[in-house]
C-alpha cells in the first residue's frame, strides 16, 4: 500500500471510530438519565406529617372513613321518662299523692266527711274498693257502710271524692276515744296518713265507698 493511501486509510479508520464512539456515549447518556427518571419515579416519599393529602387519594379516603365511623359512635339522642313527680295516666293513687281533708258532719247521728283531691300536676285513681281507715293503736279496722262495691275515680285538678266514715254503729256506752284517724288507699299502700278529726267516740266503725259527690258519702244513707 503506498504511502498516500495508508494514510487516507489511517484517516477514514479514526473517523469511522470517532463516529462510533460518540454515538456510544449518546446512548449510556441516554440510558443514564432514563433509569434516574424511573428510580424518582418509583419512590414514594411520604408526606410530611400535617400535609394536606389530594382528595380523592386513598389516604384522604380512609381518614374520610374513619370521621364516620366515629361520628357513627356517638350515643343517640335519649329520650327522656320523668314527670317532675306527676304520676302516670292510669296508675293507682297513694295516700301521699292525695290532699286530705275531713270534715264532722251533724246528718245520719253524726259522721266523718273525707275530701280526697290529688296534689298538683298529679293524674291518679282511686280504686273500686273501700278506702283503709284505721282507729287507735291497736289498728281498729273500719268495715264496710255499703254493700256493693262503688267505681274507680281519676283524681285530677279539682276534681275530688269523698267518703264517709261512721266511727261508732253501736248504741251501747262505751268506746275508745280517739281525735286522729288512719287512711289509706286500700291495705296495701305504703304511706298512710293521719287524719285529725277532733275527739271521737269509736265502736264498730264504717266507711263508705269513694264518691264524687259528698252527698253519696253518708253513711247509712
Amino acid at each position: 500500500m503506498s504511502g498516500n493511501r495508508r494514510k487516507a486509510f489511517l484517516v477514514s479508520t479514526a473517523v469511522v471510530c470517532g463516529a462510533l464512539l460518540m454515538t456510544a456515549c449518546q446512548d449510556t447518556d441516554t440510558d443514564a438519565a432514563a433509569g434516574a427518571g424511573a428510580a424518582q419515579g418509583s419512590s414514594s416519599t411520604p408526606p410530611a406529617a400535617g400535609a394536606a393529602t389530594p382528595p380523592g387519594s386513598p389516604a384522604a379516603g380512609a381518614s374520610k372513613g374513619s370521621d364516620t365511623t366515629g361520628k357513627g359512635t356517638k350515643g343517640g339522642t335519649g329520650t327522656g321518662t320523668g314527670t317532675g313527680g306527676a304520676k302516670p295516666v292510669g296508675q293507682t293513687c297513694g295516700a301521699n299523692d292525695i290532699a286530705w281533708s275531713t270534715k264532722s258532719e251533724t246528718q245520719a247521728g253524726g259522721y266523718i266527711l273525707i275530701t280526697a283531691k290529688a296534689k298538683p300536676g298529679i293524674t291518679c285513681v282511686l280504686p273500686a274498693a273501700l278506702p283503709t281507715v284505721a282507729f287507735g293503736s291497736d289498728g281498729t279496722q273500719a268495715g264496710p257502710a255499703e254493700q256493693a262495691v262503688g267505681k274507680q275515680i281519676t283524681l285530677s285538678g279539682s276534681t275530688a271524692a269523698y267518703a264517709g266514715v261512721n266511727p261508732k254503729t253501736t248504741k251501747a256506752n262505751g268506746g275508745k276515744e280517739l281525735e286522729s284517724i288512719i287512711v289509706a288507699v286500700g291495705d296495701g299502700d305504703p304511706d298512710p296518713v293521719s287524719l285529725p278529726v277532733g275527739t271521737i267516740t269509736v265502736d264498730k266503725p264504717v266507711v263508705t265507698n269513694w264518691h264524687t259527690s259528698p252527698k253519696d258519702a253518708v253513711p247509712g244513707s
